[in-house]
């Protein structure tokens, strides 16, 4: 086989749109090793001269904090001097009874701190001890002390994390002190960047053996995954620089977990769009076409198609920008710098190594040139889509089966779960359920509640009166106000110096950070008004603050930002469609088949985690991030297999180009959609809960899509819709095939 271009006919009969792109195929082909020389220094340049992706560590605005939250919080320290919540927490407990004087000590060692008379950074400390008639709905009595302790805020997690457990090491150094940890949402967020720094390497090894795998076993070679691999390489390491680059440039917290979605989906696009050439190129070459013709048609037919789909990805995930949340904004640019360098590297890089490479990209492997032979029997599956009547069974029972998946998703409930999140391995989860079973599970995020009134300090029997109706409050498991802990009263902690307020730690009986939680406070703040009333405390001001309101907050603003992302992505999504299949009817059943999916997706999500698992809801983001990234890459998938049926029917009936490009754009879909589900499934493999759900509903959605909406839904929609699918464009009407044919002599 020699590399003189055989006949082609495309350039010469096609229009202007195929001979552009044949011309792009020739520049490319023609500069290979310059381009992957390029490439290979571009990495080396990222990686050495730009900064580093960095994630926002400081404090919980990076995930998006509630304004009113915060603002209750600051106006409690200028009331009282100094605040009453602390997000870490030291945990002594021992179920046979903690000794008097161990409570004594941790008592008065909290006084100390908070009078600045202990050597420490700490700023102060409030012991809470489950003694006796100090906390009466305390699970346990005399077991167990919660200290809630305070540093700079200035200091990122893992600083504030070293601090207290410092601290707890030089003073709790007895046996008889019981020292179970440190626990708390810092002491979780620190340890989720922990536990996240030692899967992170072992997990993407894992991701890059498996998707070559699926390469190896698509192709049936070595040197394809090869390929692959330095394509992938190529994107993983120029991405990771310049998307730190970009974060500095234009002031964007990109969280400091995302870089494994962040290598998984270049993993994933990257070896979707290698499949794709590779499949093209073995095409060109059983043909006869000689190598570097062979590569310049399959970058010629496959390029328009790979960048119309990556920009739909980009532009949808870049939908995320429109949100409030700052969480979301981070994950925009990043997801989008991510797509659109996966596109970079395939439409340049990848098209070198065709021409390089040529059949030697599918060694051991022998490519031969297949004679021409009439077209091979359709399958019984394609012949089924592609039937109007089996067509319309297909289409119901798909719709029927998607749709009572998504049935579930109605009872979805959403959290942060910082400390639910974790391994049960790890100190903040040990200390937290120590701290639960001598208290309650809120004991470690209680919620504070701030009253303030003129003169209210004085109004003990009211303010009494007040607590005790709190304690009766469903899903509260205690109360601590003005009065409860003397050690506290004495400096202060809950009747302010001016008398004119008053402040409670409520604890719940759930989780803090999870939906029970969140619906639990929900119901407190709109009973209080009327238990102020009932007190006869009069006109008082009150100020919710903590871990479950900020999470309430959080995740009020998530669902306030649904309506705008989903309205931008699905808006960027039809648009692209429209401007690619140059119709309107067929992106909208593309489009609505993509949303039925996600909605399957989610249902299933809620069976797996809720129903199945018990968990107390999902990640707050996750559905969110999901939603976009599925709706990105159906349309991705959706610009792939009718771009070919679309091309096919131009000069076909609608039923003959089913029966064409159906068959080959499933077989390439297939082994793409396999391959991207496993780089998102193992991410499952780092133990935190949103990453096991991020796995869990990347994965699902994608093989829903690839196996039901794309292999029976859209071929079959597309045969009942036919040509009318095109409109307003009328280009697939039989009368433009009919001049199209007379034009080429056809």
């Amino acid at each position: 086989m020699t590399d003189a271009p055989a006949p082609v006919e495309v350039p010469q009969r096609r229009g202007f749109m195929a001979k552009l792109w044949y011309g792009y195929a020739r520049v490319v082909v023609a500069l290979r090793w310059l381009i992957v020389v390029g490439w290979a220094a571009a990495a080396v340049a990222a990686t050495l001269f730009l900064p580093p992706l960095q994630g926002s560590v400081d404090g919980v605005e990076a995930i998006g904090a509630n304004d009113a939250s915060f603002a209750a919080e600051q106006r409690s320290l200028e009331l009282f001097g100094f605040p009453l919540l602390a997000r870490t927490a030291i945990v002594q407990r021992d179920p046979e009874g903690l000794p008097p004087l161990v409570q004594a000590e941790a008592v008065m060692r909290g006084i100390a701190v908070t009078q600045g008379q202990h050597d420490t950074e700490l700023l102060g400390a409030i012991p809470v001890p489950n003694t006796r008639g100090a906390f009466p709905e305390a699970a346990e009595e005399d077991t167990t002390v919660v200290t809630f302790v305070f540093a700079d805020p200035s200091v990122n997690f893992f600083e504030q994390t070293d601090i207290a457990e410092q601290f707890a090491a030089e003073q709790l150094t007895d046996a008889s002190d019981a020292y179970v940890g440190v626990t708390g949402s810092i002491p979780a967020r620190a340890a989720q960047g922990w536990v996240l720094n030692s899967y992170v390497h072992i997990v993407e090894v894992v991701t890059v053996l498996a998707v070559l795998t699926i390469v190896a076993l698509t192709f049936g070679s070595l040197a394809a995954p090869a390929m692959t691999l330095v394509s992938v390489g190529a994107a993983v390491f120029v991405t990771l620089g310049v998307s730190g680059w970009v974060a500095e440039r234009i002031g964007v917290s990109i969280p400091s977990d995302l870089r494994p979605l962040i290598v998984a989906l270049l993993l994933g696009v990257v070896t979707d769009y290698c499949i794709f050439y590779l499949s093209g190129l073995r095409a060109r070459l059983r043909e006869g076409h000689a190598r570097l013709e062979a590569a310049r048609l399959a970058t010629a037919s496959f390029t328009p198609i790979v960048t119309v789909a990556g920009i739909t990805v980009a532009a949808g995930t870049a939908a995320l920008l429109v949100a409030s949340n700052p969480l979301f904004r981070g994950f925009g640019p990043a997801l989008s710098i991510t797509v659109l360098t996966g596109l970079v590297v395939a439409i340049t890089l990848v098209p070198a190594l065709l021409g390089i490479l040529g059949a030697g990209a599918f060694w051991p492997r022998k490519l031969s040139v297949d004679p021409p032979k009439a077209r091979q029997r359709p399958s019984l599956l394609t012949r089924a889509v592609a039937n109007r009547g089996t067509a319309l069974v297909l289409v119901l029972v798909s719709v029927a089966a998607l749709a009572a998946a998504a049935y579930p998703v109605r009872n979805l409930d959403l959290g942060l779960g910082f400390v639910q999140s974790l391994p049960e391995s790890t100190s903040a989860q040990r200390a937290a359920d120590a701290a639960g079973q001598g208290f309650a599970p809120g004991i470690v995020s209680p919620t504070e509640i701030v009253l303030e009134s003129q003169g209210i300090g004085g109004k003990a029997d009211e303010v009494t009166a007040l607590g005790e109706s709190l304690k009766a409050q469903p899903g509260v498991a205690g109360v601590i106000g003005p009065g409860d802990l003397p050690a506290a009263d004495d400096v202060g902690a809950f009747t302010a110096e001016s008398g004119d307020a008053v402040r409670f730690l409520v604890v719940l009986d759930s989780t803090p950070l999870e939906a029970t939680a969140i619906e639990t406070l929900g119901g407190v703040e709109s009973a209080l008004p009327q238990l102020i009333s009932d007190a006869g405390l009069g006109e008082v001001t009150t100020h919710i603050g903590g871990d479950t309101a900020l999470a309430s907050g959080i995740i009020t603003d998530t669902s306030n930002d649904l309506f705008r992302i989903g309205l931008v992505a699905l808006s960027v999504n039809l648009l692209l469609l429209v401007v690619f299949l140059r119709a309107l009817i067929a992106p909208l059943y593309l489009l609505a088949s993509s949303v039925l999916a996600l909605g399957a997706t989610l249902g299933l999500s809620v069976l797996f985690f809720q129903d199945y698992l018990g968990h107390d809801g999902l990640t707050f983001y996750v559905p969110f991030a999901v939603s976009v990234l599925l709706l990105s890459l159906g349309s991705d998938y959706n610009i792939f297999a009718v771009g070919h049926v679309w091309q096919e029917a131009r000069e076909r009936s609608m039923k003959d180009a089913l029966l064409v490009a159906t068959p080959e754009s499933t077989r390439a879909i297939t082994s793409a959609g396999l391959a991207l589900a496993a780089s998102f499934g193992l991410l499952a493999l780092v133990p935190l809960a949103p990453f096991r759900e991020l796995g869990f509903l990347l994965a699902v959605g994608i093989l829903i899509d690839v196996f039901i909406v794309r292999a029976l839904l859209v071929p079959s929609l597309i045969t009942l819709v036919g040509t009318f699918s095109s409109w307003p464009s009328g280009i697939l009407r039989p009368e433009r095939r009919t001049r199209r044919g007379e034009a080429t002599g056809r």
